[in-house]
């Protein structure tokens, strides 16, 4: 049943803040089962079309796509909005998407009327009372479209910001290295390119992706990322630097050398997946269309198992917190969901460990 009532009562967010810290299988062969799941919490409602995470000390910031703002969410449930992005102008896929966090700084990704930025705020005052300081764009010209604008952003271990881009909806992008479109971008807290990036004076980390949602480290310090495929495959990818994912010549496996395969692939209407996390032995990814969580092992990426499915609708932003629990945005007020009367929701949810077959 979809957005079925599981979701019981609104838990504290004091404390749950503070555990958010931190092969090559032909598609046939994947192996897929479902997983008996606990209740499920709800942290906070009433969001509209909120996009991303991201922490700051005692603190929870939220991203609302459409209407630029970026909140607080307090510990009793509720919001406090601590300011709008300015120049903004959503449309379609575009608005205000992703955020990431680097000590007092709050980097936010955004569509402009020409393209997609990336802005650094100061972050001022204590948890409860938080306040945006003044502005600063970092990275400009990303291609921006009404589809596939990317938009999700981290600090890597190695203290560095990285932004996935999308093509923005001409493939063409992904291929070019004079292109921002659909690429993975490494940069420093200025916008600044590192001496080791893989092409001199270029933030292109990888590239050949079609729309990058998604992306995390294990503690290995490998990178995994999820992209929506067109209409073939979805996918699950481990990021190399200087790698070629194969967009637009490539979507899925293929038998070019000169492109790095998937580890794993999901059909678009069972995945279109957006956030991606690490735990302690799986990844954790969001899936909008397919309206479900996947969760699949380190060890064994062909054993993908699904969580939550139909229930909540439109998974958008999944967080792993250090107690193994989950932190999970719907997204159903976007435009292509079917909302509830409380959505859009932050769930906690802890799952099960479950032995596979």
């Amino acid at each position: 049943m979809r957005h079925g009532p599981r979701a019981t009562r609104i838990v504290p967010l004091v404390g749950l803040l503070l555990l958010l810290g931190a092969c090559q299988t032909p598609p046939e062969a994947q192996r897929e089962s479902p997983t008996p799941e606990p209740t499920v919490e709800v942290v906070a409602e009433g969001l509209q079309a909120p996009w991303s995470l991201a922490s700051y000390r005692d603190a929870l910031l939220v991203s609302e796509r459409d209407t630029g703002k970026i909140s607080e969410l307090l510990a009793d449930g509720s919001t406090r909005v601590l300011g709008t992005v300015p120049d903004l102008e959503p449309a379609g896929e575009g608005g205000l998407l992703g955020l990431a966090v680097q000590r007092d700084s709050l980097f936010a990704y955004y569509t402009t009327a020409k393209d997609n930025r990336v802005l650094r705020f100061g972050l001022e005052g204590d948890p409860g009372e938080l306040a945006l300081g003044r502005s600063t764009v970092i990275l400009s010209g990303i291609p921006a479209g009404r589809i596939h604008n990317g938009g999700r952003m981290a600090i890597g271990p190695d203290d560095l910001l990285y932004v996935s881009t999308g093509d923005a909806g001409d493939p063409a992008n992904a291929q070019d290295l004079k292109s921002l479109g659909g690429k993975i971008l490494r940069v420093d807290a200025d916008g600044q390119v590192p001496e080791d990036n893989p092409w001199p004076d270029s933030p292109v980390y990888s590239l050949g992706h079609r729309n990058v949602q998604g992306f995390d480290w294990a503690d290995d310090g490998t990178l995994y990322a999820s992209e929506f495929g067109q209409n073939t495959w979805d996918e699950l990818n481990e990021i190399r630097p200087a790698g070629n994912y194969g967009w637009p010549r490539i979507e899925g496996f293929g038998a070019d050398a000169d492109f790095r395969d998937p580890l794993q692939v999901f059909a678009p209407a069972e995945a279109s997946p957006s956030g991606l996390c690490v735990g302690k032995d799986a990844i954790y990814l969001a899936a909008l269309r397919g309206e479900r969580l996947y969760r699949i092992p380190l060890a064994d990426p062909e054993q993908s198992q699904t969580l939550l499915t139909e229930q909540y609708g439109r998974l958008r932003e999944v967080q792993c917190a250090a107690d193994g629990s989950l932190l999970i945005l719907t997204n159903n007020t976007d435009g292509r969901g079917t909302p509830s009367d409380t959505d859009d929701r932050l769930l906690r949810f802890t799952p099960r460990p479950t032995p596979l077959p």
